[in-house]
């Protein structure tokens, strides 16, 4: 910046400095992206680098999300099975239910008679026919509880399946969850992968953009000499590439968000078709809008990191001749 143009601005007042700064910013912004559309080829292969760079880890975190709203799904329809003693009279099983309704770890409480689990069983098994034959119902009453949302972990339904089972009338109890254990061990996998895989793409990322800055300094070294020689300050001269890296940060983000969403659409039947096969309707979930802007606010972030890292480095080290 001139001397002159610095004298000019210290005679206007505070609200025109104010509206001059955002003006010559907004101009210098849009000067750099029309240098991004001077060089298409380029700057659409760099931009298609940060695209897919960052829609591997969000892509990552979009499995990690579905597997988190399928776990917790199961989780909570996970019931615990307790099988009443035989020859147990229907007052002492009513009071047994009336107990174990009043347990703060209950949600529910359903009772199945035997004759209501022979019918169910019929139907299941398919088996109906042979099963009239029998002289007597051998299955026991059966008591499903669903435990609270606090107790519907694995720790949580094994204390409450102790607890159940001191009840003089239970014969035993049944708590099919280490299934859930090895989902929730593998939800807990991918969190950590996702993390690390992320922290490396994030890395490479930064120095894509700090290369790609770096290329375009070089290019423009007559000019930067030139605007050093008449006065420019280095914050004047570094901004339109500060700008520049923002920009492929933030074009990159809307093209990661786009193969998301493209990878959900091509997805979602084949994971529908699989849930449906376990009584699941679930719907595979792709980023929200909030999401969007966290993806695009990051990748613009570490467009203006690469950015700065690369402009403090090389446009020092320019010097007129």
């Amino acid at each position: 910046m001139s001397n002159s143009a610095k004298l000019t601005r210290s005679k206007l007042p505070f609200s025109g400095r104010f509206v001059m700064f955002f003006i010559r910013h907004a101009q210098q912004a849009m000067a750099s992206l029309g240098e991004l559309w001077r060089n298409p080829i380029s700057s659409v292969m760099t931009m298609a680098v940060l695209g897919v760079s960052l829609s591997l880890p969000a892509a990552l975190q979009v499995l990690v999300k579905n597997a988190e709203t399928i776990t917790s799904s199961w989780n909570s329809a996970a019931e615990i099975s307790l099988f009443i003693d035989d020859n147990r009279s229907d007052q002492t099983i009513q009071s047994l239910l009336t107990r174990i309704g009043t347990y703060s770890e209950v949600d529910k409480v359903l009772y199945i008679d035997k004759n209501q689990a022979l019918e169910e069983f019929q139907r299941l098994s398919g088996f109906g026919e042979a099963l009239a034959y029998l002289d007597q119902n051998p299955l026991p009453a059966v008591i499903t509880v669903t435990p609270t949302k606090r107790y519907s972990t694995p720790a949580g339904a094994r204390e409450l399946l102790t607890k159940l089972e001191r009840e003089p009338e239970i014969s035993f109890g049944r708590l099919d969850i280490e299934w859930l254990e090895r989902l929730q061990a593998v939800v807990r996998l991918l969190e950590r992968t996702v993390m690390a895989i992320a922290a490396l793409l994030i890395l490479a990322v930064v120095l894509v953009i700090g290369n790609t800055i770096r290329l375009a300094i070089m290019n423009r070294r007559s000019e930067i000499e030139v605007m050093k020689l008449v006065g420019a300050t280095e914050a004047f001269i570094q901004r339109p590439f500060l700008y520049t890296g923002i920009w492929y940060g933030v074009i990159g983000g809307i093209l990661a968000w786009l193969i998301i969403n493209l990878l959900v659409w091509y997805l979602d039947s084949a994971l529908a078709e699989l849930l449906g096969l376990y009584g699941s309707q679930l719907e595979m979930k792709s980023l929200t809008f909030t999401e969007l802007l966290q993806l695009v606010g990051l990748a613009s972030f570490l467009g203006w990191l690469g950015s700065y890292l690369s402009v403090r480095q090389h446009i020092r080290a320019i010097e007129p001749s």
